[in-house]
């Protein structure tokens, strides 16, 4: 498919994959500190203030993850950031009643291309994949550069040269995205449209003004 075997001794670079890194889970209300032999339960914010480091009990977790840093970053940086990469279902929620080869195709054709939140990866049994992925650009792990190179045995492919360069532009469409509501320009008319299939859609001021007469010549 769009996975390529790096060999053991190849530097990482973006788009490589690992299977196995750690997610570190931790509550900013709930902290257990570990105070010599014991814990204590406080949160951050009483911790915070403070500006000291301190150990704590943290749950952790082995998840799938992708380079996010640029190669030349991934080559000399002290730390690297991943995406960790989920299921599809769980970060696509269209996708979780598709069940027809028309329906995948839809939505891996057309989906990919207005959400920017996400990168879809295809099954495969070679890297670990036993059903359609997805890296979540929401989720990033900070790793140090070093040691990772040290767990190249958890690198179990890397995307190929076509889709390296797709992903690389979904990671930049990502971050310079522009929030906003898409019906900010529709007329009166077009608005009332809109919250017929949007109904908890905010018209702005100068649309509600005008579409709550429009509304009633409409009915």
């Amino acid at each position: 498919m769009i996975y390529l075997r790096p060999k053991g001794e190849d530097p990482i670079r973006q788009g490589d994959i690992f299977v196995g890194l750690p997610r570190i889970d931790i509550s900013l209300k709930r902290v257990l500190v570990l105070v010599g032999n014991k814990t204590k339960e406080t949160s951050w914010a009483e911790l915070a203030p403070e500006g000291k480091a301190v150990s704590i009990v943290a749950g952790v977790r082995p998840v799938a993850a992708i380079v996010a840093s640029q190669d030349c970053d991934a080559l000399r940086a002290p730390d690297l950031t991943l995406c960790e990469i989920r299921p599809f279902r769980e970060v696509e929620r269209k996708s979780k009643e598709t069940q027809t080869p028309k329906g995948w195709k839809d939505i891996i054709t057309q989906q990919a291309r207005l959400n920017q939140k996400w990168f879809y990866l295809p099954p495969s049994p070679d890297v670990g994949f036993s059903d359609k992925m997805a890296v979540d650009f929401l989720v990033t792990l900070r790793v140090p550069r070093a040691e990772l190179e040290e767990l190249r045995e958890l690198r179990k492919g890397r995307l190929n040269d076509i889709a390296e360069a797709h992903f690389r532009e979904r990671i930049a469409e990502f971050y310079r995205r522009y929030p906003y509501d898409e019906w900010y320009p529709l007329d009166p008319v077009e608005m009332a449209e809109y919250l017929r299939q949007y109904p908890d859609a905010q018209p702005f001021s100068y649309q509600q003004r005008v579409q709550e007469s429009s509304g009633e010549r409409l009915r």
